[in-house]
Formats: C-alpha cells, sequence, structure tokens
C-alpha cells in the first residue's frame, strides 16, 4: 500500500533563508511566518520527512500568494522539485484568482504536469467564495481539464489561531453550488463541513468535495477520521498532514492506530483516494 500525503507545503530556499523579504510583501505569510518559530520546509527537507515516516508520495502545496509574480516563482521551485523527486513529489500550483492572468497562469502549471490547484485561500488572496465570477475563469480551465482545486476552509467556532481566516463551510457551499462539475478538496476537515453533510441539501451539494486532514491535530481530536468517514463515506476522506506544521509521522502513526478504521478503508484513505483524485499515477509519471 503506498501512503500519500496529500497537502504540504514546501518553500525555495531563498524564502527559508530571507522570510524577512517576504514578511514585507505579504500580509498574510507576515501573519503566518513572521516569527522563526514558524518553521518553512524545502523540498529536500520533506523527501527526509517522508523517509523517515514512511510517506511514499506528498503532494506539495506552495503558499497562497497574493501576488501573481510570487505565485509564479513558487510555481517553478514546485515544478522543479517535482522533477528532481519524480517518484516522490506531486505538486499543487498557486494561482492569485483575481489577478488579471490567473487563467492563463493555471493552464501553463497544469499542462506542466501540476496535479491541481491550491491551496488557494479566499482571506490571503482577496477573493470572495461568495462571488462565483471571481473564480469561473480558474473554474473554467480545472473542469476543461479535470483537475481539482484544494481551498482552505476555516471552523466557524472554536478558538483562534495564525492563518485561520473566515472562509467558512456556509462560503464554501456558494462555491459548491456555483460549481457542481468543480472538483473540490476541502482542506482541514472543510471547517466542519461534514457534519452537515446530514442535511439533504448539503450532501447534494457536496457531490464533488473531498475532505483532507490537514493540520487534524490542532483541530479535532483523532476520532474525526471515523466519524468523518461514517459521515461522507470512505472514498471521500484524504490524509495530509500540512507538513511542516504538523509531523508527518505521528499523525500517519496515530491514524493507522484508530481501532475503528478498517483495512480496506485504511488503504483508501491513506493513499487510493488520493491518486484517484489527484490523477497521481499520471503525473508522478
Amino acid at each position: 500500500m503506498q501512503v500519500v500525503d496529500a497537502h504540504v507545503h514546501i518553500f525555495p530556499e531563498e524564502i527559508v533563508r530571507h522570510r524577512d523579504r517576504f514578511t514585507a510583501r505579504d500580509r498574510w505569510f507576515e501573519e503566518l511566518y513572521a516569527s522563526e518559530r514558524a518553521r518553512l520546509a524545502t523540498a529536500e527537507d520533506l523527501v527526509e520527512s517522508m523517509d523517515g515516516a514512511g510517506i511514499d508520495i506528498s503532494i506539495a502545496c506552495g503558499f497562497p500568494w497574493r501576488d501573481e509574480g510570487l505565485c509564479r516563482f513558487h510555481n517553478d521551485y514546485l515544478r522543479a522539485s517535482a522533477q528532481s523527486h519524480p517518484d516522490r513529489i506531486a505538486w499543487l500550483a498557486i494561482v492569485s484568482p483575481r489577478a488579471a492572468e490567473a487563467a492563463y497562469d493555471a493552464g501553463v502549471a497544469l499542462a506542466a504536469g501540476a496535479s491541481g490547484l491550491g491551496e488557494l485561500n479566499a482571506d490571503a488572496q482577496g477573493f470572495d467564495l461568495q462571488n462565483p465570477a471571481e473564480l469561473t475563469d480558474i473554474v473554467s480551465v480545472c473542469v476543461e481539464r479535470d483537475r481539482p482545486i484544494m481551498l482552505h476552509v476555516s471552523e466557524p467556532v472554536g478558538h483562534s489561531y495564525p492563518g485561520k481566516g473566515e472562509s467558512t463551510p456556509a462560503r464554501l457551499l456558494s462555491t459548491l453550488e456555483a460549481f457542481p462539475a468543480l472538483r473540490i478538496v476541502a482542506a482541514h476537515w472543510g471547517g466542519g463541513l461534514p457534519f452537515y453533510e446530514l442535511m439533504p441539501e448539503v450532501k447534494a451539494a457536496t457531490a464533488n468535495l473531498a475532505y483532507d486532514s490537514a493540520a487534524s491535530t490542532y483541530l479535532y481530536d483523532h476520532s474525526v477520521f471515523e466519524t468523518v468517514i461514517d459521515l461522507v463515506g470512505v472514498n471521500r476522506v484524504l490524509f495530509a498532514t500540512d507538513f511542516p506544521v504538523l509531523k508527518q509521522a505521528p499523525l500517519l502513526n496515530k491514524v493507522r492506530a484508530r481501532p475503528g478504521i478498517s483495512a480496506s478503508a485504511l488503504s483508501a484513505v491513506l493513499g487510493e483516494n488520493a491518486k484517484r483524485i489527484y490523477g497521481l499515477e499520471e503525473a508522478i509519471a
């Protein structure tokens, strides 16, 4: 069984060494990474972590920059990292949806091997999940190429933390309803949206939606894995750590130890679902 971490972040060496230059250029990056305690990882750091954790493939994201030039800079690094580690790293391209050439950049990245777009963040990038017109162009590119978009989603209740924002389930539902043909992966358990799928109208809107478990340890009790599997089905849950926010090995070990997850369900959550949703056989090849 191949293990896939469906949501990690890596950064070019220039950003890692000179983060102050980039905190000055992006308010959201400053909120998350002004402190040296907030770790930034390179592709080499990721592969080392994967080797130690027993993870076969990671799907790497950059950062939700608002500036399209920074998006392109980061995409170049992600593409090069995947080329340097062709059997270990897949990548998602970052675009700023309100930028003039967002759709063009999305098409270029997908043609260059990106497995989708993400992690897009409405709070960081200044777009509105409840205004479909701001997303129409990039959605059209993804639907045409049958690639998903991974979106940052946060909880409407609970504790505050850097980068939480206000991209809540209600706002995500607006996007789902506007673009029923688009495949979406909702990061961070969709801000709790799985629990609303017990409502028939919500269930109907989420047919093309999957959930990843990024940052679980900071958000939920680990029984969230069994609970969401029971609520939405095993085929819509992706194992993800949000590395380097979380270390990969501890979360993987905790998921494997969950008593309520069958062997077949574990195989789906830990790898098969991500490979299918992101088309990893094609991307890694």
